[in-house]
């Protein structure tokens, strides 16, 4: 089982019931997502408090799209030093991406294609206005 959480670092307060969670906030995600959960309920984490990604109003997700693939956990700072504890390695925001895209691809190689091309197709577009703007 291999168990990821990045170091986001993302400052925010969080309604839990009656109490506002405020802290420093990562993102936990693992190859599978049985494996996910298996070591969410080591760290004590709620079921409840598996976040899945959602479409657009009452529009579900295609299961293979890229967003479709970005399941997981939040934790704050001390779940996140708990969760390394426990084995899980440590990453970058970038890396995780990088992660998610290659389960992606393993899932859904066509689909996966697609969205590198079109991902690259818009980096490609970006550049152009950035150096037409110097």
């Amino acid at each position: 089982m291999t168990v990821y959480v990045d170091d986001a670092n993302i400052q925010a307060s969080v309604p839990n019931g009656g109490r506002t969670v405020t802290s420093r906030w990562c993102h936990l995600i693992a190859d599978t997502e049985d494996e996910l959960h298996e070591f969410a309920a080591r760290l004590g984490l709620r079921r409840s408090w598996f976040q899945q990604p959602k479409g657009f109003g009452s529009l579900p997700l295609k299961p293979e799209s890229r967003k479709a693939q970005n399941w997981h956990y939040d934790l704050t700072a001390p779940k996140r030093a708990q969760a390394v504890r426990l084995g899980a390695v440590e990453v970058t925001p970038r890396e995780m991406s990088a992660i998610i895209d290659a389960r992606h691809a393993l899932r859904f190689p066509e689909a996966a294609a697609e969205y590198q091309r079109r991902r690259a197709e818009n980096d490609a577009k970006w550049t152009a206005i950035r150096e037409a703007q110097r």
